[in-house]
């Protein structure tokens, strides 16, 4: 008797969290606002690094910034940053560690704005996820033009980490777009 392997994506590995993360989170529709600012940061985390690495500091990220709580965030003073600048169970860059300070009080100014994060964040999609068929991960790329307006319209609010790759792969993550090849079992389930 042979066992049946599941088709995935080809950037998934061997290593289980990165599978599990496949499995049953990458490219699920999110609309928790909540989740939404969780995955934003943790997309900015991941500039110049793997996800992988990301993935793995997750629960400590939720430890060290009050499970993105953006309200308490937003009231972050010295000390907490330079807490959070030793802790080893997050990625120490002044710049990210800062950038998570200033987006949550970015966000908190979008909720006042528009009636919830999620209604700002999916009108870059018509509200609706864009579903793509690609064959190949070669075929996948890095942004689009709905990833270029948001990072335009993030960015011009002041926001960081929010480069048009960035939102791309938030875009990807929180289900916005499936990018699941064609061949991966999770195509047709998303």
């Amino acid at each position: 008797m042979t066992i049946k392997t599941k088709h995935r994506c080809e950037w998934v590995n061997n290593d289980p969290l990165y599978i599990q993360y496949h499995d049953t989170e990458w490219g699920v529709p999110i609309y928790d606002d909540r989740l939404l600012f969780e995955f934003l940061i943790l997309e900015g985390a991941q500039a110049g690094l793997s996800w992988l690495t990301i993935l793995k500091r997750r629960e400590n990220y939720r430890l060290c910034f009050d499970h993105f709580d953006a309200e308490k965030i937003a009231k972050y003073d010295a000390d907490v940053y330079e807490k959070l600048l030793v802790n080893a169970g997050i990625i120490r860059n002044r710049l990210k560690i800062q950038s998570v300070i200033t987006n949550a009080r970015l966000y908190l100014a979008i909720r006042q704005e528009f009636p919830s994060f999620s209604d700002y964040i999916w009108q870059f999609v018509e509200g609706k996820p864009i579903h793509n068929q690609w064959e190949r991960h070669a075929q996948v790329p890095a942004n689009t033009v709905q990833s270029d307006k948001m990072s335009k319209d993030l960015k011009s609010r002041g926001f960081k980490f929010v480069g048009t790759t960035i939102c791309y792969a938030f875009m990807q993550a929180v289900g916005m777009v499936n990018d699941h090849l064609t061949c991966c079992f999770r195509y047709d389930e998303i």
